[in-house]
């Protein structure tokens, strides 16, 4: 995976504040992977916060604000026409259009029995949990991962709290970073 390898997030990927935040961050610059989503996706995104989180449409508003005046290249437009075509899980048949119009070879999605291989295969698309697409991450530019973490640990109460929160959504990432993280302070860095 290169820099410049478009990734379609799925909406149940960017309802966890945490793990949104730090999938945004390693797609930041010096950017791991260009971020993708569609209307649909963030939609589906604002109607889970505001009905089974409990966020406000103010709160949800800001939010896609953020994603707009942020990451204004990552919005896809123009797939519907594709949806049909699509014989993955009817609910997620938008993700998969999505991507196949971007030409984004993943998709991250922790619902990945929406996203059969034989569904996928003829489109060239691949899903991944949040938790392989970290460590994929991790494992090839380690260092980023882990200066982009401190960073997000600095605004969310230190590093020992991030990591306890991503232990349950993303736990092999985590514990890469947390053998990283060992080393490096054994060897005093």
């Amino acid at each position: 995976m290169t820099a410049g390898t478009q990734v379609v997030l799925d909406a149940c990927v960017l309802v966890n504040a945490a793990l949104r935040d730090t999938l945004l961050r390693i797609a930041e610059p010096p950017r791991l992977y260009l971020p993708r989503w569609s209307k649909d996706i963030l939609e589906e995104t604002t109607r889970t916060l505001e009905t089974k989180l409990g966020l406000s449409s103010l709160q949800t508003s800001h939010l896609v604000a953020e994603l707009k005046r942020h990451f204004a290249d990552c919005w896809i437009a123009g797939y519907e026409a594709y949806v049909p075509s699509m014989t993955n899980d009817a609910k997620d048949r938008h993700v998969l259009a999505a991507a196949v119009h971007a030409k984004a070879p993943i998709i991250v999605t922790f619902n990945i029995k929406h996203f059969p291989r034989e569904a996928l295969a003829p489109w060239k698309v691949t899903a991944l949990t949040p938790d392989a697409f970290l460590v994929e991450q991790f494992t090839l530019y380690p260092g980023l991962v882990i200066d982009k973490l401190t960073a997000q640990a600095a605004n969310r109460g230190g590093m020992e709290r991030l990591l306890s929160i991503h232990k349950k959504t993303v736990p092999a990432f985590t514990g890469l970073v947390e053998a990283a993280l060992t080393a490096m302070e054994r060897e005093g860095k």
